[in-house]
């Protein structure tokens, strides 16, 4: 009975991988193997890439995964994550009627709007138009709680 290069655990004559620690038995095995690593590797060194400008890359939909977004893309939707639950916090500790639009201004900067906002529009809203969203209402939250 033939044993694993590895870790000497007897295998089968068909065995494809070792069933105590899972190195190919066969070369096709081995080359199956490789190319799995390669393109996990390509995936994690952001071989996925994704549009420079600030437009939608990925599926169908015009959205992606997070892996498969460009550094530029992912900084910006983390930062839209942060500046509008940041502004959600802030406007409920006011507790007053200048909440609203500070409430609103949080939610419309928001990256999941965009997929929300893509079935009834026909198209996503572009990064530059959920930022203008957010700059209006925050100064119309802003300018409430001043006069107020």
């Amino acid at each position: 009975m033939p044993s694993c290069p590895r870790c000497d655990a007897p295998t089968d004559d068909g065995d494809r991988y070792c069933a105590e620690c899972g190195a190919p038995q066969t070369e096709d095995a081995a080359e199956e193997l490789d190319e799995y690593v390669q393109r996990q590797a390509q995936q994690v060194a952001g071989g996925g890439g994704g549009g420079e400008g600030g437009g939608d890359s990925g599926g169908g939909d015009g959205f992606a995964d997070m892996a498969d977004l460009n550094d530029r893309e992912q900084l910006w939707r983390r930062g839209c994550y942060v500046v509008g639950y940041g502004t959600i916090v802030i406007a409920l500790s006011i507790g007053k009627i200048s909440s609203i639009p500070l409430i609103l201004a949080g939610i419309a900067i928001l990256p999941p709007i965009r997929r929300l906002t893509a079935r009834p529009l026909g198209s996503s809203l572009k990064r530059e138009v959920m930022a203008g969203l957010y700059a209006i209402f925050a100064l119309i939250g802003v300018a409430l709680y001043v006069l107020l």
